[in-house]
């Protein structure tokens, strides 16, 4: 047996990379939500960057898409 196998590496790293996609999408869903509402983190200085928020999500949601179909096949 491979030690790959026998700790199940694999599937591991397929999970972390799917619960990394996942944190980054809600995190930044949640800011881009909380921002449209107008309220901000208590002690918070600068601005929302939207265009930031959005490559996140984007690269989130990528990270959640391959995380899930490496888990599938």
């Amino acid at each position: 047996m491979d030690a790959v196998d026998v700790l199940g590496l694999n599937t591991l790293l397929s999970q972390l990379v799917l619960a990394l996609g996942l944190a980054m999408v809600l995190g930044n869903g949640f800011a881009m939500y909380k921002h449209r509402k107008g309220q901000a983190p208590a002690g918070a200085q600068g601005e929302f960057r939207s265009a930031r928020a959005w490559w996140l999500l984007a690269v989130g949601l990528v990270l959640t898409v391959w995380g899930a179909a490496t888990l599938i096949s």
